[in-house]
């Protein structure tokens, strides 16, 4: 006891010395009664494993927070999702929400963006600019990010399969502006894995993917240490229909994925861990997601040191977005989201989110109006500055309905780490249907529940509305978006250098066999004004696309 004892004076003194030196927040932390409340809460002399489990905030597991002071020194960053029509109607959009107080943008792209089509493919027709902003060049990049500097904020892409391809987008409007590689801060989706196994938005097979994924990993290590180069998304395992547990595992199994494919292209742990950021959703059950939260920092940390073998404290902290649960939006009595939005938004405040994106209300019946976005950001700030829960670390910490939880999470992963780690990994079990089967059975056992109502759905099984009329406006996009964006694509075909464009694709091809890293050949061809569907063709001719087995 006496050993443990010393363990937790150790922490408590190097917390109370990293708390003391932290940066604070100008801002009052009494609550509303003018009652001081102290910055964490924990007990005054170690208890069992307290340590093992728990310690302290910005101290390894990390399970209260990463961060010694969390919100006292820095909210998270307010990151709302945008994207519709054109680059020019998104710039606009993006302007707004940056005037009105948010602090981070993040690009949501259209259905051909997001699998590598330029506008005028026949796959396109139709779909332009209906579900995100259409960007198909360069010169799409720069009008999307006109009269914004990219070494001033950060970005966020929700992208994929052409991930490789909107970043050497993006990398060239940067140099354009003039913004040093170093400087340059946002996050890439980029996780393929998670496409695989549940929103089925792929280009190429496995391997080669995961091939495009570490040149680039290894590319934005060398030349942009600032950016997250893979958000490992677990939100769209749950939007999927998994339970928190199969989101938590199979998302962390993924990370650990790109972890060892890194350190097989000769990357050191250390070098590029500390950029592998995550993205998880907040659903309804309040206190288990701020359980699943608080299990994926615990079990990234220990295994990061234990069996990675990462030295770097910075290697063992998981840093997250969060996005509030689409699934969970309804049609019916849509107002009733706005609700349903603010407690997942808690839970992700609660849970120690370095990021969040609240879902507008009207997102199940179209793309998110101006007004509706404004209410989504203005929840946050109401959590922020109004309700309290940023002003103690971990609060919910010590809870024993809460601790329970985690643990409880913690061992449901390792147990489905172990039967991925038979099945000889992530891919071979993507390849044997594994991750489908485990998401369809919960799905369809959480749609059993609430067509017997064993689970209620305000609006839609219970306290329903007859004959409701929808009172929101509703954001339309127009097939004139199309047009334009047709009309823009030959315009740049016109005037671009065709020899130049025809020499960096061939360089791709070239790269593609020879193994050589694509991050730059890709960034020589988007400054030619070779366009996505052009660059997709030619990784296609080598890598070839990806057909998944049925797993029924």
């Amino acid at each position: 006891m006496g050993k443990q004892l010393d363990i937790f004076n150790d922490a408590e003194k190097t917390w109370k010395d990293e708390a003391a030196e932290a940066n604070s927040r100008d801002y009052n932390f009494d609550t509303l009664s003018g009652e001081k409340v102290e910055q964490l809460y924990y007990p005054e002399d170690n208890e069992n494993d307290y340590m093992e489990k728990l310690g302290f905030p910005g101290q390894y597991p990390y399970t209260r927070g990463i961060h010694a002071n969390m919100y006292r020194g820095k909210l998270w960053t307010m990151r709302q999702f945008a994207g519709f029509g054109s680059p020019e109607d998104t710039n606009e959009r993006y302007h707004y929400l940056l005037s009105h107080g948010q602090t981070g943008l993040s690009v949501a792209y259209d259905m051909p963006t997001l699998m590598g089509y330029d506008p005028d493919h026949l796959y396109a027709v139709g779909e332009v600019g209906k579900c995100g902003v259409s960007v198909a060049s360069l010169k799409d990049m720069e009008r999307l990010f006109e009269g914004i500097n990219l070494g001033d904020i950060s970005v966020s892409q929700t992208i994929n399969g052409p991930a490789i391809i909107l970043l050497a987008f993006y990398i060239a409007v940067a140099e354009k502006q003039g913004v040093p590689l170093e400087n340059v801060r946002g996050t890439l989706q980029n996780d393929i894995l998670k496409e695989f196994i549940a929103q089925k938005e792929w280009i190429f097979p496995p391997e080669p993917s995961m091939r495009i994924i570490t040149d680039m990993m290894t590319y934005c290590t060398k030349h942009l240490p600032k950016f997250n180069t893979i958000s490992i998304s677990g939100y769209h395992i749950r939007e999927a229909g998994s339970t928190a547990a199969q989101e938590l595992a199979f998302t962390l199994a993924d990370g650990f994925t790109y972890v060892e494919y890194g350190m097989k292209a000769g990357l050191d742990v250390d070098d590029f861990a500390p950029r592998l950021s995550f993205f998880f959703n907040s659903h309804l059950d309040f206190f288990e997601e701020i359980a699943k939260y608080r299990a994926a920092r615990r079990i990234w940390a220990r295994h990061m040191k234990e069996k990675y073998g990462a030295k770097n404290p910075r290697s063992w902290k998981l840093r997250f977005h969060t996005q509030t649960a689409g699934c969970s939006l309804t049609a019916q009595q849509p107002e009733i989201n706005i609700s349903r939005t603010a407690f997942q938004a808690m839970a992700a405040v609660l849970g120690g989110t370095q990021s969040l994106h609240t879902n507008s209300m009207d997102e199940t019946l179209a793309l998110p109006s101006r007004k509706a976005a404004e209410i989504a950001l203005r929840t946050q700030q109401l959590i922020a500055f109004e309700t309290g829960a940023a002003n103690v670390a971990d609060p919910l910490g010590g809870s024993w309905f809460v601790e329970e939880l985690t643990d409880k999470l913690e061992k449901e992963a390792e147990k489905y780490f172990h039967t991925i780690e038979e099945m000889g990994g992530v891919i071979p079990a993507i390849e044997k249907g594994f991750f489908q089967r485990e998401i369809a059975y919960a799905a369809s056992e959480y749609q059993r529940k609430v067509d017997s109502k064993q689970r209620i759905v305000v609006g839609v099984n219970e306290f329903v509305k007859d004959d409701e009329k929808i009172e929101i406006p509703i954001l339309e996009i127009g097939d004139e978006v199309g047009q334009r964006q047709v009309e823009a694509l030959n315009k740049l075909r016109a005037e671009r250098d065709e020899d130049a464009v025809q020499q960096a694709l061939s360089n791709i091809q070239e790269a593609c066999i020879n193994g050589t890293n694509l991050m730059k050949p890709i960034v020589n061809a988007a400054k030619a004004y070779a366009t996505m569907g052009e660059i997709v063709i030619s990784l296609k001719a080598e890598f070839g696309e990806w057909q998944e087995a049925a797993v029924f």
